[in-house]
């Protein structure tokens, strides 16, 4: 499948910024299950700084807003070419060792309502990725997909405990319980076509599991499959902080103001 992705980002402040550097994982790779014929990413009231990859393998790329600017966009665009893998990404590579992804952060530790939820999912499958299909289909039976009700700083946890996340919540939750239940387990970034629309509100989100003698399997909770050749990989991290399309800092004591403009079309 030929995928054409066009993602903008616009942040707005309510006085003049006077420094802020941004880091933008916003730009995919070509690996197992895609390549990327042509990507750009442009920036409008700032300057790239570099590019480097991350601990993770992530692509990133370091911008400076101008001075005393109100406002900075990020115009990221292009095409990739898919296939159909049924989710399974394969041998691991990168800096980052496999066991790495077994270690709990803030956004995957596992409260009581995770380690319970992850003890209903038994061992009577035919095999581990059944099991961790299974994990799925939990989650979202527990965790009801609702905008506007979470923020990125909501732990797997709490979002148990809320009952209503999105994708990014979803994706916490495995990663909690997947490494709860023994297996490395990462959080995905990365877009969507949906059959329905062109127009979207925001990237997507999807988390990984690592299997002995298979590699990294994709499932993403929210919409009840592994990830087919709708989908195109940007980045991986521990938690939603690693893979997060843009995080950085700035001075000063504005209010911030984003909007998000999404296509993604064949």
């Amino acid at each position: 499948m030929r995928l054409n992705v066009t993602h903008v980002t616009k942040y707005q402040y309510d006085a003049q910024v006077p420094y802020a550097l941004q880091q933008l994982r916003m730009t995919p790779k070509s690996r197992a299950g895609q390549t990327v014929v042509t990507w750009d990413v442009r920036v409008e009231g700032g300057r790239k700084e570099l590019e480097f990859d991350d601990q993770h393998n992530n692509h990133v790329v370091l911008v400076s807003i101008e001075p005393d600017r109100p406002d900075i966009t990020f115009v990221c665009e292009g095409v990739v070419e898919t296939t159909d893998n049924a989710g399974v990404i394969g041998q691991h590579g990168g800096f980052t060792p496999v066991w790495l992804f077994t270690r709990p952060t803030d956004l995957t530790r596992p409260g009581t309502l995770t380690r319970n939820l992850a003890k209903t999912i038994g061992t009577g499958f035919d095999d581990d990725v059944q099991r961790l299909h299974a994990l799925s289909h939990a989650i979202a039976d527990r965790v009801r997909y609702e905008t506007s009700r979470t923020d990125p700083e909501t732990s797997a946890e709490d979002a148990l405990q809320a009952g209503h996340g999105v994708c990014q919540d979803h994706a916490h939750i495995f990663v909690t319980a997947a490494r709860y239940m023994g297996f490395p387990a990462r959080y995905v970034s990365g877009y969507l076509m949906m059959n329905d629309r062109v127009d979207q509100d925001a990237s997507h989100a999807w988390a990984e599991a690592h299997l002995d003698g298979v590699g990294w399997i994709g499932f993403d909770v929210s919409n009840g499959i592994s990830p087919d050749g709708r989908y195109v990989r940007v980045a991986t991290g521990l938690d939603y902080k690693d893979a997060a399309p843009v995080s950085g800092m700035r001075f000063g004591d504005s209010t911030e103001n984003m909007t998000v403009s999404l296509q993604v079309q064949q």
